[in-house]
């Protein structure tokens, strides 16, 4: 069942959306968020969210609530924690639920939540949990063939009844993350320098993802030598290592955030106050077009049609390979040629040329703090 006919405006006054897991996935469906809000402004929305989303949802005026999972260990739908999550849901009495995430297990709290109309792809197994079932158009030979999930999620936005969203990314800063930031920056003594490069060599994912710390450290020297650049390496927890490799591998001085780590919340103000970021296909990568910030991108084995956007200040940075894009978070080679292959020289050249336009450009600053 398609859902062309879903409730309109007017009779649905509470609406629940269940967001997607990953970081990256998230900011990435900040255009469905906007019209969702838009078309059901009189509802009350409410998020259903990962817990380490809520740094990055917080400033932002889409919802009216934000609800959180259960840590994972407890999601089962047997648990105590999910059944209790399950009950609060269902005394919000929703009139519709729309699901982000492609999982049984959004359909699934959905269902127990006692929705009236949930709405979202027809995959995975999980029809029948659904009422209404939207196709998946990105499917030949029973393979999933790569888009961009801006537009997959604008599909379901205009299965919804929504208008059709852009693919303009949208992220909010807090007052009290931007002090902190700033008081950081202060102590350090580097308030007050430009360009800011920020460094994101991590990337949950998985390793396969990560360019290599010693190639980060390099280019890092070279925009502090030649364009008198103050870079700040950030990690996220697991990734302090790599920061430090990389802080360790260069000859010039940088900055760790390690001690203690940014929160999601103080990473995203950091990031909209810079001049250019540099990082692996993950999260940080999409924190930079919600900000107009200029991003360079290293890609190893992912497919870049997957996250594409329209944002002209971004680089990618990658070379093609017999075995690749392969979707591997390990490369199963053993050889990283997609990674290796992309020297200091391609990604030091794609900054110098973004970090010339961001900083002859003028108003730059203008939507950076939204």
């Amino acid at each position: 069942m398609c859902c062309a006919d879903a409730n309109s405006e007017q009779e649905t006054r509470s609406v629940l959306v269940v967001l997607p897991t990953w970081v990256g996935d998230f900011v990435m469906a900040t255009p469905i968020l906007q019209v969702i809000r838009k078309r059901f402004a009189n509802a009350r929305i409410t998020f259903l969210a990962e817990p380490n989303l809520r740094e990055l949802i917080r400033g932002g005026d889409w919802m009216d609530e934000c609800v959180e999972w259960p840590v994972k260990e407890r999601r089962k739908p047997w648990h105590k924690e999910q059944r209790t999550l399950a009950a609060k849901l269902r005394g919000h009495r929703f009139d519709l639920a729309i699901l982000l995430p492609n999982s049984a297990r959004a359909a699934l709290i959905a269902f127990m939540a006692r929705a009236k109309r949930r709405i979202g792809y027809d995959r995975d197994g999980r029809g029948l949990l659904l009422t209404d079932r939207v196709p998946v158009k990105n499917v030949a030979k029973g393979k999933f063939v790569p888009m961009p999930l801006v537009e997959y999620y604008a599909d379901l936005a205009e299965a919804i009844g929504c208008e059709r969203p852009g693919d303009r990314l949208e992220l909010f800063t807090t007052p009290d993350c931007e002090e902190s930031v700033s008081k950081r920056l202060l102590s350090l003594g580097v308030a007050d320098r430009h360009p800011l490069i920020v460094l994101s060599p991590g990337a949950k994912y998985g390793a396969a993802k990560c360019w290599f710390p010693e190639r980060f450290a390099a280019v890092a020297d070279r925009l502090i030598e030649e364009c008198a650049a103050t870079v700040v390496v950030t990690c996220g927890p697991g990734e302090e290592s790599i920061a430090r490799t990389i802080s360790s591998a260069m000859k010039q001085k940088g900055l760790v955030f390690d001690d203690p780590l940014l929160t999601l919340g103080e990473l995203k103000s950091l990031i909209a106050g810079s001049d250019l970021l540099i990082c692996n296909d993950a999260g940080p990568r999409h924190f930079a077009k919600a900000f107009d910030v200029p991003v360079v991108t290293v890609f190893g084995p992912t497919h870049p049609e997957w996250t594409a956007t329209s944002y002209e200040a971004e680089r990618i940075v990658s070379v093609d390979v017999d075995c690749g894009p392969c979707q591997q978070r390990v490369c199963p080679l053993k050889h990283l040629d997609c990674m290796g292959g992309v020297s200091v020289e391609m990604v030091y050249d794609a900054a110098v040329e973004l970090l010339k336009s961001s900083l002859n450009a003028t108003g730059a600053d203008d939507n950076r703090h939204a």
